[in-house]
C-alpha cells in the first residue's frame, strides 16, 4: 500500500471525529495539552484524525506518526488482535504507530513525550 493515496479526514467520519474530540479521556486530554500548538519541538499534531477508515487518537502527518492511547480493554484477546491488525495496516502504509498505556501517560508523561519526540526525529 505504500505510495497508495491515503484519505485523510474523510467527510464520512467527520461526525465521529467531532464526537471523539468532544469526549477526550483524561489521558488524551493530558497528552493533547503537550502536543497541541506545536509545543513538541514544533511538530504539528492533530487529535482524533482519520486515515482511510480508521480514526486515530493523535497524528503527525508530516512525519507519518500515529499515537494511540490504550486503556485496560486493549489487553483483552480480541482487542489485542484487532490492534495488531490495524497497526500492520498502518505499517504497510508507511505509518509508524506508537502505543502507550493510559497509566504511562499519567505516571510518566515526560518519558512518553521523549519517546514520541525520538520517533519523530527518526521518521
Amino acid at each position: 500500500m505504500r505510495g497508495t493515496q491515503l484519505t485523510y479526514n474523510d467527510k464520512e467520519l467527520k461526525s465521529t471525529r467531532k464526537i471523539l474530540r468532544r469526549n477526550l479521556t483524561e489521558h488524551e486530554r493530558l497528552l493533547w495539552s503537550k502536543l497541541r500548538a506545536r509545543q513538541l519541538d514544533g511538530y504539528k499534531f492533530y487529535r482524533q484524525y482519520s486515515i482511510n477508515r480508521f480514526v486515530v487518537d493523535f497524528c503527525c502527518p508530516e512525519k507519518r506518526v500515529v499515537i494511540e492511547l490504550d486503556g485496560g480493554h486493549h489487553s483483552e484477546d480480541v482487542q489485542v488482535r484487532s490492534d495488531a491488525e490495524r497497526d500492520a495496516i498502518f505499517r504497510n502504509m508507511g505509518i509508524r504507530v506508537l502505543r502507550f498505556w493510559n497509566h504511562e501517560v499519567k505516571s510518566n508523561l515526560y518519558g512518553v513525550l521523549e519517546t514520541i519526540l525520538q520517533a519523530l526525529k527518526d521518521s
